[in-house]
């Protein structure tokens, strides 16, 4: 059975920002090639990948991730219910536990919590509240909620965030979701130095004898050329949602949210946000193949060219070599770039607007799910 891969590869230039810090305030970094580079987690681009689904698909298609789906599941039942409004929090309380998750006791005047982040699709609240709602009305909830098979509730009609980053629950691996997406820790494909904005805040409100700084601080911040990388188990994806149309609708809200999606960290103060210079999307059947390697040997601009120029052709020049090397010829391939500096990228597919590059990928997607089925 054939396999569809879809690997998308990133180059993009932020300004000076700190896009995703540790736990001192300092950007993120990473030493790769022998030299330190400015990183963004993996976790940290999801997270933004999540937040622009909004833009592109129904509320519907999404989930919600949080620990505090007692609360969330009581508010279902109570718009579904309005009668059962005094007793939501138990009933959902108590349909949380027949599922199988732990829930702990409640703090003062809040509702009980589960021990850890729990991500459910809309449709498995609905679900679940719709249980909850019928078990109300029988002598022994807990019986009527084991009959109604509440756990079996909580693992289909998938949403399409949960089917592309899936879902671990700890006390039930079962309904453990395999996510049909990974994505790479974006890093600089040059060395990059942590630099230090020392600033002051001027109080407004001063006397004729005072300086006027309020405050005074610094900010750590890195500017960079980024890689980055995420692939895409289409296969994978179409287990998860069981629906060619809602495949191919997660595929390419994934694409564009991925390539349009920015880390919120510190935007405020450096206003950082950059769309990329260039995408790459490629298209495989036998594994994917992270282009890192390109970096490997630091990209260092010159009076010739500059970092955009000279990460192209590197990138360029990892995939065709992987190609001749290995046999690895996509089955399909698109590059949406900017200017004259990464024009050789385009001997990797065809230069197309990245509207048209969601499209046709959603085409190929379609087909492929089609021809699997």
């Amino acid at each position: 059975m054939s396999r569809t891969l879809i690997d998308i590869h990133i180059l993009q230039t932020v300004p000076p920002s700190n896009l995703n810090r540790d736990d001192t305030g300092s950007p993120k970094t990473a030493v790769y090639g022998g030299v330190r580079r400015a990183r963004v987690s993996s976790q940290a681009w999801k997270r933004a990948t999540r937040v622009a689904f909004d833009s592109h698909l129904d509320t519907s298609e999404l989930g919600t991730r949080t620990k505090r789906v007692v609360e969330l599941l009581a508010a279902e039942i109570n718009d579904r219910a309005p009668e059962l409004s005094e007793r939501a929090t138990d009933l959902a309380t108590e349909t949380i536990k027949a599922v199988g998750i732990e829930v702990k006791a409640p703090e003062k005047d809040k509702a009980p919590q589960s021990g850890y982040l729990l991500f459910l699709s809309r449709r498995q609240i609905q679900n679940l509240a719709d249980a909850a709602i019928e078990a109300a009305g029988a002598d022994d909830v807990k019986k009527a909620l084991k009959d109604a098979k509440v756990k079996d509730l909580a693992d289909r009609d998938h949403s399409v965030d949960i089917s592309l980053f899936g879902r671990m629950v700890a006390d039930q691996a079962d309904i453990n979701v395999d996510a049909a997406a990974q994505v790479a820790h974006a890093i600089s494909v040059h060395p990059a130095e942590t630099e230090f904005d020392y600033y002051t805040a001027v109080d407004d409100h001063t006397g004729d004898d005072e300086t006027g700084a309020g405050m005074i601080g610094t900010v750590e911040f890195n500017s960079s050329t980024l890689y980055r990388y995420a692939t895409v188990d289409v296969n994978r994806l179409a287990d998860n949602l069981g629906s060619t149309i809602a495949v191919r609708r997660a595929v390419e809200a994934f694409l564009e949210s991925f390539v349009r999606s920015m880390p919120s960290g510190k935007q405020n103060t450096f206003a950082n946000r950059t769309l990329p210079e260039a995408v790459v999307v490629l298209a495989r059947e036998s594994q994917p193949i992270n282009l890192v390697g390109a970096f490997e040997s630091p990209v260092r601009e010159s009076d010739r060219a500059g970092r955009t120029k000279r990460a192209a052709d590197a990138l360029r020049d990892e995939a065709r070599e992987i190609e001749r090397a290995y046999g690895e010829q996509p089955i399909d391939s698109w590059v949406t770039r900017l200017g004259d500096d990464t024009a050789s990228l385009d001997d990797l597919g065809p230069n197309v607007p990245l509207t048209e590059l969601v499209t046709q990928l959603g085409d190929l997607v379609g087909s492929r799910v089609e021809e699997r089925s």
